[in-house]
C-alpha cells in the first residue's frame, strides 16, 4: 500500500491509503513471433516464458534492471504490428546504452535532444513542436536526451537519459535497477565530492556520508550538498 494526499471538506490535507497499482507488462504488437524473439533475445533482455497452446503463444522478456516487461505472440493482441510507439527506457548514460546496443548489432539513432522533454515516436523527428537536434542535450541535462531504435516490426523505442528525478518521483529507499546505474551514481558524487574537496582544502574523511547524502539527494530531486 502506498499513500497520498487528499483535502477533505475543511481544505486540510490528510494522507490516506490508496491500493498499490504496478505497470508490470507491456504488450507489443508483432507479426513474426519468433523473428521478434530473436530480437529481444540479442537487445540482452531476460527471457521470462514462452508459453504456448492451441492458437496461442506468450513470450515474456525484461529489460536489465526494469520492474516491467514486455509480452508478445500469437492471438496476444488485436493492435496492428508495429504500431507501439514512444515506449521508454530509462538509462543513467545515453552514449553508453547506444555503444551497447550497436555492439549487440542493433541499429540505434545518434543521441538527440530538442526542445521538449516527451518523444512521440521513433519515425517522427520531432520534440514537442521542434525538430530533433543532433547529439546529447549540451547542458546534459536530465529527461533531455534521447537515441532510438525499433524492433523487426517498427515498435518504436526511446532511450531517455535521466540522472536526476524530478522532486516527488522517488518515495522511500533509493534504489537502483542495476549495478552500472549504482556505478554511474557513484562517479558522479565522487566527481562532485572532488570539487567540495576543492572547496574546502582538505581531505574528507567522512566522504561516504557525503556520496550517499549527495546520491539521495540527486535520486529525490533535491538541492545537491555543496
Amino acid at each position: 500500500m502506498s499513500s497520498i494526499e487528499v483535502r477533505n471538506e475543511t481544505g486540510k490535507t490528510a494522507k490516506v491509503h490508496a491500493v498499490d497499482m504496478k505497470l508490470e507488462i507491456v504488450v507489443i504488437p508483432v507479426s513474426d513471433v519468433d523473428r521478434a524473439k530473436n530480437f529481444y533475445a540479442k537487445l540482452g533482455w531476460r527471457l521470462d516464458a514462452d508459453f504456448a497452446g492451441e492458437g496461442w503463444r506468450v513470450i515474456q522478456f525484461t529489460p536489465p534492471g526494469s520492474s516491467s516487461s514486455v509480452i508478445f505472440g500469437k492471438n496476444v493482441t488485436a493492435a496492428a504490428p508495429g504500431s507501439a510507439q514512444g515506449l521508454y527506457l530509462i538509462v543513467s548514460d545515453i552514449e553508453a546504452a547506444r555503444k551497447e546496443l550497436s555492439a549487440r548489432g542493433v541499429e540505434v539513432s545518434e543521441a538527440f535532444h530538442g526542445a521538449g522533454d516527451v518523444h512521440t515516436g521513433t519515425d517522427v523527428p520531432y520534440l514537442f513542436g521542434s525538430r530533433r537536434v543532433s547529439g546529447p542535450d549540451p547542458a546534459r541535462a536530465s529527461y533531455s536526451s534521447f537515441a532510438s531504435f525499433s524492433d523487426p516490426d517498427g515498435n518504436g523505442w526511446l532511450f531517455q537519459e535521466i540522472t536526476t528525478r524530478l522532486p516527488g518521483r522517488v518515495e522511500g529507499d533509493t534504489t537502483f535497477g542495476s549495478s552500472s546505474e549504482l556505478a554511474a551514481a557513484l562517479r558522479r558524487a565522487a566527481a562532485a565530492h572532488g570539487e567540495h574537496e576543492k572547496r574546502t582544502g582538505g581531505h574528507d574523511e567522512n566522504w561516504p556520508d557525503w556520496y550517499a547524502d549527495y546520491i539521495v539527494r540527486e535520486q529525490k530531486g533535491e538541492k545537491l550538498p555543496d
